[in-house]
């Protein structure tokens, strides 16, 4: 299918605050990111190059640039004369690397109750209320991006620079599997009572209590991740 870059939306969340225009592969690197982070683009899928220059009318020069971008981060691996790759994930990484996000969201969540402004704890209290009135409407796509919106605010609320960075940049690596567990029976119940936990101690400005609330909810995930790994497994591509 064809597609162009110019009149891509930007989305939610994401809006640009470079005053310059991105240029052709910065373009192509988030289209081709987003795809990746919302599951159109599978672990697994291979990334053809003579395709992407057809499907988005660009000369070779960007989708190289935007695939090595993409490899920088670890969304996709360059396999020599085979191709490129969007990243599959073992099971024991993907479990390694949720038990990194529990540290890396319990330290936003500690330096959030010391630092957040009132300014940045109403924006969670928000998200919040917005993600409690999606729980009984099934709109699963919708939860799952206000959430993403819960995060980011708990991010910015740290007040930090490298940790949030780092935070998001894992994120982004485990996203796949994170929706997938998002979409679980049950799961976005759970996830009000655990995100109230976290406001709660942010509100009572206690850091540590912050963590833990932070930290069991992404251990909680991992816990539904295992129930969902074979099958997910499945469905990627062989």
């Amino acid at each position: 299918m064809e597609q162009t870059l110019a009149t891509r939306d930007v989305p939610p969340g994401r809006e640009r605050t470079r005053e310059r225009a991105p240029t052709l592969s910065e373009e192509l690197r988030e289209n081709l990111e987003e795809q990746i982070l919302n599951g159109t683009l599978r672990p697994g899928t291979r990334l053809d190059e003579a395709e992407l220059v057809e499907r988005y009318k660009v000369s070779r020069t960007p989708v190289r640039e935007a695939l090595r971008a993409l490899a920088g981060t670890g969304l996709v691996e360059m396999k020599g004369t085979n191709g490129v790759y969007v990243t599959s994930l073992s099971m024991p990484v993907i479990l390694e690397m949720f038990q990194m996000m529990s540290v890396l969201e319990g330290l936003c969540a500690r330096y959030a109750a010391r630092r957040a402004t009132p300014a940045q704890r109403r924006r969670l209290q928000e998200l919040q209320e917005q993600l409690r009135g999606l729980v009984d409407s099934d709109n699963r796509d919708l939860f799952y991006e206000v959430n993403q919106h819960f995060h980011d605010a708990l991010y910015d609320a740290s007040n930090t620079h490298y940790l949030a960075a780092q935070t998001r940049l894992l994120r982004k690596r485990v996203a796949f599997y994170r929706r997938h567990v998002t979409y679980h029976p049950g799961r976005m119940r759970s996830t009000i009572g655990e995100h109230q936990a976290i406001l709660d101690a942010i509100e009572r400005h206690d850091p540590e209590a912050a963590f833990s609330a932070a930290a069991n909810h992404v251990t909680l995930l991992q816990d539904d991740m295992v129930d969902l790994i074979s099958a997910v497994s499945s469905q990627l591509p062989g």
